[in-house]
């Protein structure tokens, strides 16, 4: 029950990130800067509240839950960059075939990326800390990027 609560609360915070500013709201870079913030506090409080870790597994998990983070970060600022180009060329009816099939192949090169990112912070977990507990954070994740991508994907219209 903590990981639904703990993702409502994190749900919120990446609608107020990823919504358009409503009529007389400005979202500087400063404020995004302070969600992005506020929203990875969050983020790690919704993983410490939900994994079990002794002391030493705690020590052995945090560094690569960071490491882990950094790498996701540079792939997902390839997602705002592909996500950006798409939106400009909707908005301005600029998409062409050879365009689509350029996106689309860099849409699964991410995908891939994250796979493999993942593939690999799961094989520096292996000892670290217990199975059960390696799998509940992937778990946690997994949600938690599929809230993300859910969110985002509510909000960039279809090709045509």
């Amino acid at each position: 029950m903590r990981l639904y609560a703990a993702l409502a609360a994190f749900t919120l915070g990446m609608s107020l990130v990823c919504a358009e500013p409503t009529q007389g709201q400005e979202l500087t870079a400063g404020s995004m800067d302070a969600l992005r913030a506020q929203l990875d506090l969050d983020k790690r409080g919704v993983v410490e509240a939900n994994l079990i870790l002794t002391e030493s597994q705690a020590a052995g998990f945090w560094p690569i839950y960071e490491e882990y983070q950094r790498e996701l970060e540079a792939i997902d600022a390839r997602v705002v960059k592909l996500v950006n180009e798409y939106v400009d060329n909707y908005k301005n009816g600029t998409i062409t075939d050879a365009l689509a099939r350029r996106m689309i192949g860099e849409a699964t090169a991410l995908d891939e990326a994250e796979v493999a990112l993942r593939k690999k912070t799961l094989m520096k977990l292996d000892g670290v800390v217990p199975a059960i507990e390696a799998a509940r954070y992937l778990q946690i994740e997994n949600k938690i990027r599929a809230v993300v991508k859910f969110d985002l994907a509510e909000t960039i219209p279809l090709v045509g």
